[in-house]
């Protein structure tokens, strides 16, 4: 069974608004850091340290599997290649994370980390 802190309010959500969920799931997460700092050391050492980072992937790959119902939900099942575009959703949106994180260690956290998600996010949707 997946368990996310604040899946609760992430099931609730409105369908259509997967990228909504996925946003408030990446927030979520980051907010269980106990401070900035502390967010900005984990990803450095994520980043940094090859066993981690492959840990994390395979990980976050398990997860996305683990959030394909929750999305497909959201998304308009009467096309086809759903399943597809909801890899295709999930997959994008942590390779906002990274590139975000990535972008957040590199400025030594000078930034705000959502807002870089967010800066990312709108570059790969166009």
């Amino acid at each position: 069974m997946l368990i996310i802190p604040g899946l609760t309010a992430l099931t609730r959500m409105r369908r259509g608004a997967s990228w909504e969920v996925l946003r408030a799931g990446v927030a979520a997460v980051l907010a269980l850091h106990d401070s900035r700092e502390q967010a900005l050391e984990r990803f450095r050492l994520l980043h940094n340290t090859a066993s981690l980072r492959a840990g994390w992937l395979e990980k976050r790959l398990r997860f996305q599997e683990d959030l394909l119902p929750l999305i497909e939900a959201r998304m308009d099942a009467a096309v086809d290649s759903t399943a597809l575009r909801v890899r295709a959703v999930i997959a994008t949106a942590f390779a906002c994370l990274d590139a975000a994180s990535m972008s957040w260690v590199a400025n030594d956290g000078k930034s705000d980390i959502m807002d870089l998600y967010d800066e990312c996010l709108a570059a790969a949707r166009g």
